[in-house]
């Protein structure tokens, strides 16, 4: 069933209320990114290595969770239920990060991500069924509910990113808390513009009792049987259940992230579940459903590849801009953790264009296949890293071995629109070509890529630092100031150079093999 009330855009009401409760969990979200690496380093004494891992292990699990949440979302207590239990234990979890040590932030990191395996999945996944199957506005819309992601992001990396960096990363932890307050009221006094869409499978059973525990206690004369009978201390219904389960999670999610070389593992043996799972239930529906899951995993793939370095910008990127870029502007010298502003205004900047560029090209024939423009964007990311060798070769270097803030400018721009080439279509994708049946299972799916990729990417990460947290490898002999800036410069560029020519050669390689593989969506674009 799809959303028949629109406004003046022609988009259905819902998007809207679904765009400001996004906008505000992104704030939430992304306000804690923005300061954590700097957090772990500079408050918490952590080295760049350990540093690193830990973000990584946190952003992988962020994006893990959300498998084993659109399947119960799916299955059992429906997408809005799913959001609302999401928003309160990401706003319980924001606010245990205050407590100032380890303990508080790994246990308030593991309730962040029990909720945002709720939250994330499934609202995108109400965003899809406002749409008939072959509505032309989903690209449209799904854009549109985007630029919501990253009004949500600029505020957090202008707004927390500053206020932590004046008077302390508490501050914008607290801020975001709020945020993620404000946007689960507003999804919840909104909910009728997109109910229909969001409802259990079946909410008479979800409520029914189910489990009774804790003992029994005397109840009534049993009539029939001149007996007495007894009953359960306590019976929970499969929602209440849920919650109970959810809380037990926490435990587990702290001890992977104080021991974040598991998650790899995890991820590993999480992927091969769920490929195996999508596949097989395509395969129940005949060849066109198979041959589109197949192609959406590929997809999958390729999506780690752009995120992978894309992803710098938490760990490496801001310690680079820390370390290695003059950020002064007129007397007024920017924070390190704010330069992540740069990617959600430019998504400000391009996202309505490509909004309408979309439907334009759609109109007259023209749209680029769903693989073309994971090719396209991947290529510009690869571009965006090739900016730093490019201001090095030029000398826009200065004898204090700082670059110009302009290098973050057009670094940035370049992933931001790719990232509009592939992150927008990427959801729109999901919705389109998995069975309707399991649809909140493979948004699940797309970001398990996600969470794959901010795994290798604290790898990819660690090549840029050191465990004394200072970068470069003349900071770990004792060396001067200024030999210790000039290693570390040349480390970065060696390494974005690489990532770089990789991602560019990736890039075209997709670009070449867009045509066979678009063939296997038989149709759909």
């Amino acid at each position: 069933m799809t959303d028949t009330k629109t406004v003046a855009s022609g988009h259905p009401k819902g998007l809207y209320t679904l765009f400001f409760s996004e906008m505000w969990e992104r704030f939430c979200y992304y306000g804690m990114r923005a300061l954590l690496t700097l957090y772990l380093i500079n408050s918490l004494a952590k080295g760049d290595l350990e540093a690193f891992g830990i973000y990584g292990a946190y952003t992988a699990l962020v994006y893990a969770a959300p498998v084993l949440g659109g399947r119960i979302a799916d299955q059992l207590i429906g997408y809005r239920n799913a959001v609302v239990l999401g928003g309160i234990l990401m706003c319980i979890g924001e606010f245990m990060i205050l407590g100032g040590n380890d303990t508080w932030l790994y246990v308030g990191m593991g309730t962040i991500i029990v909720g945002n395996g709720y939250f994330k999945a499934n609202i995108s996944t109400i965003v899809g069924k406002l749409y008939a199957d072959d509505d032309p506005r989903r690209d449209s819309g799904f854009t549109i509910f985007y630029i919501g992601i990253n009004v949500g992001a600029l505020l957090a990396t202008t707004v927390c990113a500053e206020v932590g960096n004046i008077y302390g990363a508490h501050y914008g932890f607290a801020l975001a808390g709020f945020g993620m307050i404000l946007g689960t009221l507003i999804f919840w006094l909104g909910r009728k513009n997109f109910e229909h869409a969001a409802l259990p499978p079946d909410e008479e059973k979800l409520h029914k009792p189910f489990i009774g525990f804790l003992g029994s206690t005397f109840s009534t004369i049993d009539e029939e049987n001149g007996g007495k009978s007894w009953r359960p201390l306590i019976v929970l219904n499969r929602m209440q259940i849920t919650v109970v389960l959810s809380v037990l999670a926490i435990p587990l999610l702290y001890f992977l992230i104080k021991n974040s070389e598991l998650v790899g593992y995890l991820l590993a043996i999480t992927a091969v579940f769920v490929i195996y799972n999508l596949i097989s239930e395509a395969i129940k529906d005949g060849k066109v459903a198979r041959d589109r899951m197949i192609m959406m995993i590929i997809m999958f793939v390729f999506n780690i590849v752009f995120w992978a370095c894309f992803e710098q910008a938490g760990t490496s990127l801001t310690l680079f801009a820390e370390r290695n870029v003059n950020r002064d502007i007129m007397g007024w010298e920017m924070g390190a953790a704010t330069t992540q502003f740069f990617n959600p205004a430019f998504i400000l900047i391009f996202g309505s264009i490509f909004s309408i560029m979309w439907i334009k090209l759609s109109k007259i024939g023209k749209n680029p296949s769903i693989p073309m423009k994971f090719g396209l964007g991947i290529i510009q990311l690869g571009f965006g890293y090739l900016i730093v060798y490019g201001m090095q070769s030029l000398g826009f270097v200065s004898p204090e071995f700082k670059m110009p803030l302009i290098t973050l400018v057009f670094l940035y721009m370049l992933h931001t629109t790719g990232e509009l080439f592939l992150s927008p279509i990427g959801l729109s994708m999901v919705t389109k070509l998995a069975p309707k049946r399991m649809t909140g299972t493979a948004m699940g799916g797309w970001f398990l890529s996600f969470a794959g990729a901010n795994y290798v990417a604290a790898i990819l990460a660690k090549a840029t630092g050191t465990e004394e947290g200072h970068g470069g490898e003349a900071a770990a002999a004792g060396a001067t100031e200024a030999s210790e800036a000039a290693a570390s410069l040349a480390n970065y560029v060696d390494i974005y150079t690489q990532m770089g020519l990789i991602t560019v050669g990736i890039g075209v390689l997709l670009v070449l093999l867009s045509k066979p593989l678009n063939k296997l969506t038989h149709g759909i674009g």
